[in-house]
């Protein structure tokens, strides 16, 4: 079994599926998935699980389908790919504060048409910088993350993908849990 973390999108968001953590990680143990550890109340769940990737991914969403009564869309990643988020971070000389800092994470690699316009939009969004890597989206928004001009271009229908972002408090934390 490999340890791995599921980010599930819009959980616990406003009144749309809502799950208690405890009772989530109830559903997965019951499930056959081990070392099940969750991080806040939205949806950051670290497992240990035979199945990986896509795979993972679609056995999650038939469960939480199934149990939840909710469309619950999941990406997932290994250890080793959110190292590499980490690693790769494009943003670390500009991005200071954290929670203003996201990383998108899509089900699937952008089209590189997607990805070319983005990149070409981002100097229209400064202050806010944006960077297209690989699954991911890096942003940083100085003035918040509410009222940002980056962040609504970054949904499901324009980026023809599944998308989740945490913040880089969340990502690091999610790193350290999976890692332990």
């Amino acid at each position: 079994m490999e340890r791995q973390v599921a980010l599930l999108r819009g959980i616990n968001v406003g009144k749309n599926a809502r799950v208690s953590m405890a009772d989530l990680r109830a559903l997965l143990a019951g499930a056959g998935y081990e070392d099940i550890k969750t991080h806040l109340q939205s949806g950051n769940v670290v497992l240990s699980a035979e199945a990986t990737g896509a795979g993972l991914e679609h056995e999650l969403e038939r469960l939480l389908h199934d149990q939840l009564a909710s469309p619950i869309r999941v990406v997932v990643r290994t250890r080793e790919q959110l190292q590499a988020v980490v690693d790769a971070d494009p943003l670390a000389d500009v991005a200071d504060i954290p929670k203003l800092k996201q990383v998108s994470f899509l089900g699937t690699e952008l089209d590189p048409a997607i990805a070319r316009e983005l990149q070409a939009r981002a100097n229209d969004l400064a202050p806010e910088r944006l960077v297209v890597g690989g699954r991911e989206i890096y942003t940083w928004h100085p003035e918040g993350i509410q009222s940002s001009p980056t962040a609504k271009l970054l949904t499901d229908k324009r980026l023809g993908t599944t998308v989740t972002a945490r913040n880089w408090n969340t990502v690091t934390k999610l790193l350290e849990l999976v890692t332990a």
